[in-house]
């Protein structure tokens, strides 16, 4: 089974094509074994120049070992598991082989290339030889909704009997502009689905599984159902229990959607070590312990209760020596300076400020810009324009009792650049949640980064 992905910038671009190794974490001058439940799987790039780099990957399955092995339902008196097409065809074998060495590509994560690796790219991708089951236009209603312009070959039965047909086998050759990350969870998803079958049992971390995979795309895409119902192999239950799980993500509260942006912001600043101020109960701090690039979390609350709180959800009790040592909680406050908080990659303020007095704003700029001083501080708060579309909230009514204040988009950019522009840091603007036409989001981030040198 073979795929390909080709990078060909722009023509003027200054984006060097081999950055594309960068973005997948394997080096285009080598050629790399990696073991895989169905077989060895060989990565290469057969081109890597500055116009055009392209990442060849092959999986070389194992069919009697598939046979042999029961998580794949083998069957060893069964002649045709060992005559069959298996080692040729793109199908769910190749599915688990890009879950198995583009793993970290897929997060979409790249500590030198952030800003490339979450941009779209333009893309080409190649499978010689894929197993298309359904309707003659199956690639293109799967694949053309994502972004990309389809072209499909159908290979016939036999070529010395062209009246014989075609077979149900196509070579495809995808082209667009489409994130990496978001291009190798379609193929890990579509590629199964177009063969509408799967070489091992599916249980129900398949839900989770189509859950993260199709994360960015596949809640709007047109052909969910059947991609839903074909991925997961026409399970009734199964298939109930994705369509619920949709559902939730698609009412996801606000909070969720703010702290996936922060953890957003984190990642483009590439932070490792990270101050949660005012970090409560801990409900970042939770999403924050998961993810083992962070090498370094402070959380610092100014009510001790919290804190207690925290280290029970982060069941601090019963971590070991390096974890407790990894995960540090911190009785402080965001008006005071303190040491222990200084030169850390990032600070986040997630809806802290507005619970500050007006007056003791200076005494946070002067705690977090210039005694921590980290290298990046990421502050969200209420966008108060929004609030005449919250139907329970009375009129001029805040959000939350203990709320001092809350800013319009215009206030908070106003005091966001003042700050940015008095200490050193440059300073942009995100929306957090659904945006309406003309009050905006709901939440507002700043993400200000401090400038090199100062």
């Amino acid at each position: 089974m073979l795929i390909t992905v080709t990078l060909e910038p722009e023509t003027g671009s200054e984006v060097d094509a081999t950055v594309l190794g960068y973005l997948l974490h394997k080096h285009p001058a080598r050629a790399q074994v990696f073991s895989a439940p169905v077989g060895d799987v060989h990565v290469f790039a057969p081109e890597a120049t500055r116009e055009r780099c392209t990442f060849a990957m092959m999986l070389e399955v194992d069919p009697v070992g598939l046979v042999r092995n029961k998580r794949f339902r083998g069957d060893a008196g069964a002649l045709g598991h060992y005559v069959n097409d298996r080692p040729y065809v793109a199908s769910s074998m190749l599915a688990v082989a890009i879950g198995a060495v583009f793993r970290t590509a897929m997060t979409g994560r790249s500590d030198s290339y952030p800003e490339l690796a979450a941009s779209p790219l333009p893309l080409r991708i190649e499978i010689p030889v894929v197993s298309v089951r359904g309707d003659d236009d199956m690639v293109e209603r799967l694949f053309g909704p994502c972004g990309w312009e389809v072209a499909q070959e159908c290979i016939p039965l036999d070529p010395a009997f062209p009246e014989w047909g075609d077979s149900r086998f196509s070579a495809v050759t995808l082209t667009g502009r489409v994130r990496l990350a978001e291009a190798l969870r379609q193929l890990y998803v579509l590629l199964p689905v177009l063969d509408d079958a799967k070489h091992y049992w599916v249980g129900d971390d398949e839900v989770a599984k189509l859950e993260r995979a199709g994360e960015g795309w596949l809640a709007d895409h047109p052909e969910r159902d059947l991609i839903t119902r074909r991925y997961l192999l026409h399970h009734r239950s199964l298939v109930t229990q994705a369509v619920e799980a949709a559902a939730q993500a698609a009412n996801r509260p606000l909070s969720g959607l703010r702290a996936d942006a922060v953890l957003t912001a984190l990642s483009d600043v590439r932070a490792r070590s990270v101050i949660d101020m005012g970090c409560g109960p801990g409900a970042l701090l939770t999403r924050l312990a998961k993810d083992r690039s962070f090498s370094r979390i402070i959380g610092v609350d100014v009510s001790a209760r919290s804190l207690e709180q925290a280290s029970r959800t982060l069941h601090l009790d019963q971590s070991s020596d390096a974890e407790r040592e990894r995960i540090q909680l911190l009785h402080g406050s965001v008006v005071y300076r303190d040491e222990r908080l200084r030169d850390a990659d990032a600070m986040v303020l997630m809806e802290v400020i507005e619970h500050v007095d007006p007056s003791r704003l200076p005494a946070l700029e002067d705690a977090v810009f210039a005694g921590a001083r980290p290298a990046a501080v990421i502050v969200t708060t209420p966008n108060s324009e929004y609030n005449v579309l919250y139907p329970t909230l009375e009129s001029g009514a805040m959000r939350h009792d203990d709320h001092r204040f809350e800013w319009t988009r215009a206030e908070f950019r106003a005091w966001a650049e003042a700050v940015a522009s008095r200490h050193g840091y440059t300073v942009k603007f995100r929306p957090v949640g659904a945006e309406d036409a003309v009050l905006g989001p709901p939440t507002q981030m700043a993400l200000l980064r401090r400038e090199a040198g100062a």
